[in-house]
């Protein structure tokens, strides 16, 4: 049951994150993904893994994300 629901919340946010108009919160929901990630192999006992996916994958990876896009000038809605 705890895999369902975090399957469910993956896909939520995956699509969270490709239908979301600005940038930053889309890097924030894949970050979630990742996070579920980390937290789906925690639950298959993987933990050297999930401390990977968590270091790189929701950590290293929304940082460049974040920092690219903070880079990037912003449109205001019209």
């Amino acid at each position: 049951m705890l895999t369902l629901v975090i399957l469910v919340s993956m896909v939520v946010l995956s699509v969270l994150a490709v239908n979301a108009k600005d940038l930053l919160y889309a890097s924030i929901y894949l970050a979630g993904v990742s996070v579920m990630v980390s937290v789906l192999f925690i639950v298959l006992s993987a933990p050297d893994i999930a401390m990977t996916e968590a270091a790189v994958g929701a950590g290293l990876s929304t940082f460049f994300f974040i920092a690219t896009v903070k880079k990037t000038e912003r449109r205001e809605k019209l």
